[in-house]
């Protein structure tokens, strides 16, 4: 063996599907970067990160297997969800960027059993292919056995991890935190979502390649909301009042409802570009409902 394979550091990744789809989400639809992740610059950052933590030159540092688990419903429900082109194209990225995928078929919206395979295929090759270091891409706390089993073939764990609080497109706050107890195990705790707010690496290159382009991800971008159903044919007239991350409120200037504000959220604009949008836009809109209530939809700029 050459001194370079003694110097080699080896490193696997293993990503929590869903987990990892809902942070790329948040920050296309949520976030002020209006961008997913971008698995390329998440690997070059893995390997710098990992390359700093042990204390080695980054040449010596490669990402030797990646695996990407997920439940997936059946091509024919997907298809009638909409969602099976987008999942091809997401296909496609994993596969330019050699990563294993791991499906798993599920036929209601809960995923089963992805956890457990998960933790016996990094457990699995760990010992096989002696990785030095293993990195998670997941949040949840049923990984600690993982994390311990891992450190006893003798490798080191790294878990990246996202905290954010959103607003869905129902009108609800919801919030993502990573399992305290899994960061506490780890030889490696990395809180993505501290980096990438970190207004100190606002330029970075590196934190900036995390996000795909956006002029690159047209294609699997903003669909239209299905949760907010159309009640009413008629259009009417307004302005837009708030705007927040992911969302806003219209103030209505028609004499049926005037002096009312209805919810929107970002999906919803027809013809232009949520994050494009300014105060006192006049819009025109119709209305739907959510679980709490009346709202906005079919929102068009007025020009």
């Amino acid at each position: 063996m050459s001194d370079a394979d003694n110097k080699l550091t080896r490193v696997g990744v293993f990503y929590d599907g869903n987990f990892f789809s809902h942070v790329s989400n948040y920050y296309l639809y949520h976030h002020q970067r209006r961008a997913r992740i971008n698995i390329t610059g998440l690997h070059d950052f893995i390997r710098k990160q990992v390359a700093t933590f042990e204390g080695i030159d980054e040449r010596y540092c490669q990402i030797v297997d990646a695996h990407y688990f997920r439940g997936r419903f059946s091509a024919r429900e997907a298809q009638s969800r909409n969602q099976l082109y987008g999942e091809r194209l997401f296909d496609d990225v994993l596969v330019r960027e050699g990563v294993t995928t791991h499906y798993l078929p599920i036929s209601t919206e809960k995923e089963t059993g992805i956890d457990v395979w998960f933790a016996l295929e990094a457990f699995e090759q760990a010992i096989y292919k002696h990785f030095n270091v293993c990195v998670l891409i997941a949040c949840d706390g049923d990984y600690v056995p993982l994390a311990r089993k891992l450190n006893t073939v003798g490798a080191r764990v790294m878990v990246l991890g996202w905290d954010f609080k959103y607003v869905d497109d129902q009108g609800e706050e919801r919030e993502t935190r990573t399992s305290q107890w899994l960061l506490g195990e780890v030889t490696y705790p990395v809180l993505m979502s501290n980096i990438i707010e970190d207004r100190t690496r606002r330029n970075d290159p590196l934190v900036n390649a995390l996000f795909v382009p956006r002029k690159d991800f047209g294609a699997s971008g903003p669909a239209l909301s299905e949760s907010a159903v159309p009640a009413s044919a008629g259009s009417f007239e307004g302005t837009i009042q708030t705007l927040k991350e992911g969302y806003g409120f219209i103030a209505s200037s028609d004499p049926a409802h005037r002096g009312q504000t209805f919810f929107f959220f970002h999906a919803e604009v027809l013809n232009a570009d949520f994050n494009d949008l300014k105060l006192g836009d006049r819009v025109r809109f119709q209305l739907g409902t959510n679980p709490k209530g009346p709202c906005a939809v079919q929102v068009s700029i007025m020009q």
